[in-house]
C-alpha cells in the first residue's frame, strides 16, 4: 500500500495527539496538515484554525474534534472530493442527515466507536436482546472521565440502537427516572452515564431476568484503541467512491 496522507481534523485534542504519535511510528500514513482551535509551534506538520485554508495534498480526512467544527470540516471533504473518517461524537439528528447526503459524493466512514472490541460486543448483545427480551429487562451503563461533554456516549446510543433495530424498535430509552414515580415498564431500555477521573470508556449491557443476570461489558484499556480504529478506517477508505461506511464494513 502507498503512503496515505491525512488532514487530522482536532489534531490537539487528546485523540488527535494520540493518532499524532501513532503515525509517527508507522511507514505507511502521514499527517500531512491538521486543524484546531489551539496553536502548536512545535508541530511537525501546518495547523490551521479554519481547515478550508489547507494549501497541503491529502488522500483522507479524520475527523476527532469537537461537534462545532463540523460544518468546516465535511465542507472540505466535499470541496477536495475526499474520503472523511467521522469520528466525532454527539452529533446531532441534523448532522447526521448531512452526513448522508455528504456521502452521495463522497466515501463517509461512520462509527460511534472505532473499538473493535466495542463492535463485537455489539453483534453479541443483538443476539442476546433478541433471545431474552421481553422476559428480561435491558440496562445499558456507560463510563467516561470527566471531561467528556455528550451523554449518553455515542457508543452507548450506538449499542442501544443496535438492540432496538433487532427488536424491530419496541424498546423506549430512558435517561433518568427521578422525574417520575411509577414502576419500570417493559419496554424501557435504561441508559445511564457515569463521569469521573480519566476513564477511557466502560460500557455495560445487562440483561436482568427474574431469577439471573446475564452483563456483557467492555473496557478500553487505553486511547490508543480508538485511535489504532480511525488510522484502520483511514486505510481502508483511501481511493473508497461515495456511500457509508463504518466498522462492520472494514471488518467484512
Amino acid at each position: 500500500m502507498s503512503e496515505v496522507k491525512i488532514f487530522l481534523s482536532g489534531c490537539m485534542g487528546r485523540m488527535g495527539r494520540v493518532i499524532t504519535d501513532m503515525c509517527a511510528e508507522y511507514d505507511d500514513t502521514v499527517i500531512v496538515a491538521g486543524s484546531d482551535v489551539v496553536e502548536n509551534p512545535s508541530s511537525t506538520f501546518p495547523i490551521y484554525k479554519d481547515p478550508m485554508e489547507c494549501k497541503e495534498e491529502f488522500d483522507v480526512i479524520i475527523d476527532f474534534s469537537h461537534v462545532s467544527a463540523f460544518a468546516k470540516i465535511t465542507e472540505l471533504a466535499e470541496t477536495k472530493n475526499k474520503p472523511i473518517v467521522m469520528c466525532t461524537t454527539g452529533l446531532s439528528e441534523e448532522q447526521k442527515a448531512d452526513l448522508k447526503k455528504l456521502s452521495e459524493k463522497v466515501g463517509v466512514f461512520y462509527s460511534g466507536n472505532m473499538s473493535l472490541g466495542i463492535n463485537v460486543l455489539i453483534n453479541i448483545v443483538k443476539k442476546a436482546a433478541a433471545q431474552l427480551y421481553p422476559d428480561f429487562d435491558i440496562e445499558l451503563v456507560e463510563e467516561h472521565h470527566n471531561k467528556k461533554l455528550d451523554a449518553p456516549s455515542g457508543t452507548a446510543l450506538m449499542i442501544a440502537d443496535a438492540m432496538n433495530d433487532a427488536l424491530d424498535n419496541q424498546l423506549e430509552y430512558v435517561y433518568e427516572r427521578q422525574s417520575k414515580r411509577q414502576k419500570r415498564e417493559k419496554k424501557e431500555l435504561g441508559i445511564h452515564s457515569i463521569r469521573g477521573g480519566n476513564i477511557v470508556g466502560e460500557h455495560k449491557v445487562m440483561f436482568i431476568g427474574g431469577e439471573e443476570i446475564l452483563t456483557i461489558s467492555h473496557s478500553a484499556q487505553t486511547r490508543s484503541v480508538f485511535g489504532r480504529g480511525a488510522v484502520s478506517a483511514a486505510k481502508y477508505m483511501l481511493g473508497k467512491g461515495p456511500g457509508m461506511y463504518d466498522m462492520q464494513s472494514m471488518l467484512d
